[in-house]
């Protein structure tokens, strides 16, 4: 398979409640015009970026079964949705992300616990 840059994260998943954040580029000048530099912004305590790929969710634990140990089974597990989504702008804490470089770009890999606000773009 090719690597491009439409299907380069296709090959990743994600576990449970996590979701892939790019970073979103942070203003280099401030409200009043004053140029900040590179590490500023990035020492944050909230950081800001889109959300590319989501996990399942919250695994829900199975019903047992009184069924004859000797049949075979498939174990089917169900997740609760996140409420996180392909495409938001995440606004999260720093301190619950873990900072990943994947085809040298920096992701962050956020809980959903650590995440303060969605922004969604809805169609209306």
């Amino acid at each position: 398979m090719q690597l491009t840059a439409e299907n380069k994260l296709k090959k990743l998943i994600l576990v449970g409640d996590r979701v892939l954040i790019r970073p979103k580029k942070p203003n280099e000048k401030t409200g009043s015009g004053l140029y900040l530099p590179p590490g500023v912004q990035e020492k944050e305590k909230v950081q800001q970026g889109y959300i590319i790929k989501a996990g399942p969710g919250y695994p829900i634990p199975m019903p047992t079964d009184d069924s004859e140990p000797w049949m075979d089974q498939e174990e089917k597990v169900k997740y609760v949705p996140l409420q996180a989504k392909e495409g938001d702008l995440a606004i999260f804490l720093l301190s619950g992300a873990h900072e990943v470089m994947y085809e040298n770009e920096k992701y962050f890999i956020v809980s959903q616990n650590s995440i303060l606000m969605l922004e969604r773009e809805t169609e209306l």
